[in-house]
């Protein structure tokens, strides 16, 4: 590796403007610090350390990582996501309405998990959970091996009218009764709807409903408005705690959390009797009970004999969400015909390819899921099979995680042998689009898409209500293919779809043995297996810059772009990308992107903090994130760029949606490359490091990776010694009585 030359430029800094507010909890005599009034509901869910961000010690075990189109026709991308959204929600209180009892997926209950169970009957029954309620529960029946798929309709409807302004202006009195900012009223009256004023008058902690708001902020707000009456053991207070660590654990990527580690959480919270809050909650309908398996019987033993289980307490949306992806995937594995009258054609397919692509050709022959791994280089195999399977008149096609990540995958496409038709209009399209209609073949009368093969590229991006989603899209017989790479982040929402998948082993799985080039391609492949080589970069395709302190970093990160890549590299700074562990801190993206925009696009802001040519980072939906740049600001809001593609962000939307886009976290620049990427490693940065964290930020280079250096030891140690922490899910536990075991 080779150090960059010595500059002379200086860079303005900018301090970090989020600040997190404490306090005691409820009735404790410490006043708890007043909520701040700007950066309540900021980011796009992934790792930044911004006020109501996951807090590591209240959803153990395991915390988040690093902790990050198209529209229908007349609707914009926010909409079509929104109405998807809302589809998927009507779905899931169908499917509520449907079971006759709690989802099983083990043995016999005994214990806590009887009692739990116990209380959700009594719900289902209409009856509030007495002291009777919680004996002799009876198992309940397991779900159909395969049952039939829910088809929605191709999203068509108008995206939620905001709130009333005569909700938002009772909104707004009662949040000044209590000393809250003012500009969380319409966030508050958009999440709890029709009669938000009462409500939060009747249970000031039902502020906790708006992300962002933490227990502490919600305390200080319920005992300005209760007063005397505001104590620690408020049943209203237990509930909406509880929730809340929930809504916490899904921000760190858990689907649900064993009982005894929310249970915990909640004593940290300084709730009373944290096992009365949960069945609480259980009783109100507000979180569902489950019980897995975590063994199976020992050979030869007592079939009536107990098995060891977990106790999982769980958001309904995101339980039945994953639910719905193992029956769904179930369907697919099962419903492939094994005869289908072009096995001679798909065998002539896989001929004519070579390596891991003809594999991957054999295996999505005969099976109706198909897991690919492999690196950025290895995306020439899953463009391979789509090229092969269009040429076999199947209706194909791939998508991505990100715009960008599609048109960098069409590049790839365009190298093939394509008709000149498919080369001007490729079969691609983004996971979102595909899902809102916007982009893809469209859906037929039963709402599935018009698909005999769906390529998933940036699997691991997948969360699991978006997977749940695909899947259920997909028509009887249709074939599914996830390609990714195992070793980048996992997905911003919740679940670990991918992972889950590999482990399960119920479908082949095709491990690419193409290597990615280069030094880069040395360094990236050599942090994946957890080393951290000097790698010889004679093209300086690789640079180590040291530096002492924060400050230090941000001056030189912001000489590197505007100076030392483009002179040396001959890379201009607007294909350059910074990326950094998180949005706080003195090199944090916040502070970047201030020093960034005062070098690259001085300005006033003129535009909500943005002006004409800014670079800027858009989350039209938690977890997603679409780079562009600013072009205008008018009365419709702010105009922008985002991947060729022109959107319009209101002003009200602008705060909680955009941020400057110089520099982004790695889970806001996971599934896209640039030609050159400057990674940001302040020593405060050393606690958030890991080596799925360093492999994402450095692989997202094509030409040429400036590091700038400041964690010390911190960098290899997390490559040699850091994984991913785990997360809680159920997918594994779901699948294994559905899908058998592929050898």
């Amino acid at each position: 590796m080779s150090t960059d030359p010595e500059t002379t430029e200086t860079a303005p800094r900018a301090e970090d403007g989020a600040g997190t507010a404490g306090g005691g909890g409820a009735g404790s005599g410490r006043a708890a610090d007043p909520m701040p009034a700007e950066g309540i509901a900021e980011g796009s869910g992934d790792e930044a350390p911004a006020v109501g961000g996951p807090d590591p010690a209240d959803v153990s075990p395991g915390a988040s990582q690093d902790a990050g189109e198209g529209a229908a026709p007349e609707m914009s991308e926010a909409e079509a996501e929104l109405a998807a959204q809302r589809v998927e929600r009507e779905r899931i209180e169908r499917r509520k309405a449907a079971k006759q009892a709690p989802v099983e997926a083990g043995g016999k209950l005994s214990g806590k998990a009887a009692d739990l169970l116990a209380a959700v009957r009594a719900v289902e029954s209409g009856e509030k959970p007495v002291a009777s309620a919680f004996s002799e529960p009876t198992p309940a029946p397991r779900r159909p091996t395969v049952p039939e798929p829910v088809r929605r309709p191709q999203p068509v409807t108008a995206a939620a009218a905001p709130p009333a302004a005569e909700t938002v202006v009772s909104v707004r009195a009662v949040l000044a009764e209590g000393g809250a900012p003012d500009p969380l009223a319409p966030q508050v009256a958009e999440a709890l709807g029709e009669g938000a004023e009462a409500r939060l008058r009747s249970d000031p902690w039902q502020l906790l409903r708006v992300f962002g708001v933490r227990p502490e902020q919600a305390d200080t707000f319920a005992r300005a408005l209760l007063g005397a009456d505001c104590r620690p053991d408020d049943e209203r207070r237990a509930r909406a705690t509880t929730l809340w660590l929930l809504e916490q654990a899904a921000l760190a990527g858990h689907t649900a959390l064993e009982a005894p580690a929310l249970e915990a959480a909640l004593g940290r919270r300084q709730v009373p009797d944290p096992e009365a809050a949960v069945r609480d909650t259980i009783a109100e309908g507000e979180a569902l009970v489950f019980q897995d398996a975590l063994e199976s019987a020992p050979p030869g033993g007592d079939e009536e004999q107990e098995r060891p289980v977990r106790v999982l307490i769980g958001l309904e949306r995101y339980a039945l969400a994953e639910e719905s992806l193992a029956d769904g995937l179930a369907r697919l594995v099962n419903s492939v015909p094994k005869e289908d009258g072009a096995a001679e054609d798909w065998q002539r397919a896989a001929r004519s390819a070579a390596g891991s692509a003809a594999e991957l050709i054999g295996a999505v022959a005969g099976h109706g899921l198909v897991l690919h791994t492999g690196a950025e280089a290895s995306r020439i195999e899953p463009a391979t099979l789509l090229r092969e399977a269009r040429r076999l008149g199947l209706r194909a096609w791939a998508a991505t995680h990100s715009p960008a990540g599609r048109d960098q995958f069409g590049a790839l496409l365009a190298r093939l042998d394509l008709p000149d038709d498919e080369r001007a209009h490729p079969p691609l399209a983004t996971v979102a689009g595909l899902l809102s209609g916007g982009e893809g073949p469209g859906r037929d009368t039963d709402g599935a898409l018009g698909l005999d093969l769906l390529i998933v590229l940036d699997a691991p991006q997948l969360d699991v209500e978006t997977a749940a989603l695909l899947v259920e899209s997909l028509p009887d017989g249709a074939r599914l293919v996830l390609s990714g790479d195992p070793g980048v982040l996992w997905s911003v929402g919740p679940g670990r779809v991918f992972g889950d998948l590999l482990a399960a082993r119920v479908c082949p799985q095709i491990a690419s043995r193409t290597p990615d080039p280069g030094p880069l391609g040395e360094l990236v492949s050599a942090i994946g297996i957890g080393e951290l080589p000097q790698v010889d970069a004679p093209g300086k395709e690789v640079v180590i810059v040291p530096v002492r302190d924060a400050g230090e970093a941000v001056h030189r990160t912001v000489q590197l772009v505007a100076d030392s890549v483009p002179r040396a590299i001959g890379v201009p700074a607007e294909e350059t990308q910074v990326i950094t562990p998180g949005h706080g801190g003195a090199a944090g993206t916040r502070a970047l992107n201030a020093a960034l925009k005062e070098r690259l696009n001085p300005g006033p802001g003129r535009f909500g903090g943005f002006d004409p040519g800014d670079r800027i980072a858009y989350s039209p939906a938690p977890g997603r994130t679409l780079p562009g740049r600013v072009v205008k600001g008018d009365v419709e809001g702010l105009h922008l760029e985002c991947a060729g593609v022109p959107v319009v962000v209101p002003k009200e939307r602008v705060e909680q949606t955009l941020r400057h886009g110089w520099a982004l976290t790695a889970h806001q620049a996971v599934g896209q490359r640039w030609p050159a990427v400057v990674v940001v490693l302040p020593g405060d940065a050393a606690q958030s490091l890991t080596r799925p964290w360093v492999y994402t930020a450095f692989g997202r280079a094509v030409r040429h990776l400036s590091v700038v250096h400041g964690a010390d030891q911190a960098l290899p140690r997390a490559v040699a010694e850091i994984q991913a922490k785990p997360r809680t899910t159920r997918l594994l536990a779901l699948l294994k009585p559905q899908v058998p075991t592929s050898d």
